[in-house]
């Protein structure tokens, strides 16, 4: 019998093997057919989907509203791009953007986790927006221009190799590390340290009791957080070859927060999904309308009132339990054992 957690985490894993199955049908008819612009668009949606994972992991889990999550997503971005731009390696961008994203984390973390509730989200909001007009008005940055010209680089594998320009293969790298970067937070939420951060956001007075640190809980999810996002980001520049300070405001935090009301709170998978969504309708209805944010935030609105619980959260219920009545393997039977059986059994094992 699995607690209540672990049967939402089996569904949302069931759930994530559709996307993935879904994404790779995407990759194989853009490959088919030539098509470079869903898979673009995808790819797109698939790097802002971690930034909305980032947000899920503090929102959703630990009750923590970021307004400011762009902030990491930013500087991942940044720093990928002027790595590049000195040695076009991938492994050495994504290297740099770790260790400045932790940097970062850690100091924004150390700021942010003094309040609570909306303080919180408004320190968040605030950090962000400092730090996105230094960058605005930092001309070895680019100033509002932002940086272009950032190459297109070779990823490599060992022998093979992979180039950032390719939409097919850029595409199928950026979903193995997004759904890598799910796998990962799923697996520590499945942990203890993911039950603290549950009991966090059900009643943050009483974990202390049960023996656990209220700030380390909090300040390890927010770097994680922090982490997720940076390395999304560092991803940008290798698909749009340029990055700007937009990436840093307050716009593309909202989008986030938006994308994990769309799929759903607390989720985790819900959050790729809602971002894939989002995208895909501002790019369908901004074909349409300039004003496509109006329609956007109708729709938004609409999602709040008839799907409190979000697109995954509505249909993960009945996901739980269809799994819930398949078989499940039956306990390995222990023998009991006699008083006179087990002296013997520890002195055989002592021997």
């Amino acid at each position: 019998m699995h607690d209540r957690l672990t049967q939402s985490m089996r569904a949302s894993h069931l759930l994530a093997l559709l996307f993935v199955l879904a994404a790779l049908g995407l990759a194989a008819m853009g490959a088919a057919t030539g098509d470079t612009f869903y898979l673009r668009l995808g790819t797109e949606a698939l790097i802002f989907a971690g930034l909305a994972l980032s947000v899920d992991l503090l929102l959703g889990y630990s009750g923590a509203l970021s307004l400011g999550q762009a902030l990491y997503f930013g500087i991942g971005a940044y720093v990928s791009a002027l790595t590049l731009m000195k040695a076009p390696s991938f492994w050495l961008a994504m290297g740099a953007a770790f260790l400045a994203t932790l940097v970062a984390a850690v100091i924004g973390g150390l700021i942010a986790n003094r309040v609570r509730g909306v303080y919180f989200a408004l320190i968040t909001f605030g950090l962000a927006q400092v730090m996105a007009k230094v960058v605005y008005n930092t001309r070895e940055l680019g100033a509002s221009d932002g940086m272009i010209g950032i190459p297109v680089i070779e990823i490599g594998f060992g022998p093979f190799s992979v180039s950032a320009g390719s939409p097919v293969g850029f595409f199928l790298i950026v979903l193995a590390i997004i759904m890598g970067l799910y796998a990962l937070t799923a697996y520590l939420l499945d942990t203890p340290f993911g039950r603290v951060l549950t009991a966090l956001k059900a009643n943050e007075k009483r974990v202390p009791f049960l023996g656990y640190s209220v700030w380390r809980a909090r300040m390890a999810a927010y770097v994680l957080a922090g982490l997720i996002a940076g390395l999304s980001g560092a991803l940008y520049p290798m698909l749009r070859g340029f990055v700007s300070p937009e990436l840093m405001f307050f716009a593309t935090s909202g989008n986030a927060v938006i994308s994990v009301i769309l799929g759903g709170v607390g989720t985790l998978i819900g959050a790729i999904y809602g971002s894939v969504l989002l995208v895909i309708l501002k790019s369908i209805i901004g074909s349409w309308t300039e004003h496509h944010l109006i329609v956007i935030g109708a729709l938004f609105m609409a999602c709040v009132m008839f799907l409190p619980k979000g697109l995954v959260g509505f249909v993960r219920p009945s996901i739980e339990g269809w799994l819930s009545r398949q078989p499940q393997a039956a306990p390995v039977p222990v023998e009991p054992i006699g008083l006179t059986q087990a002296i013997a059994k520890s002195g055989s094992a002592a021997s």
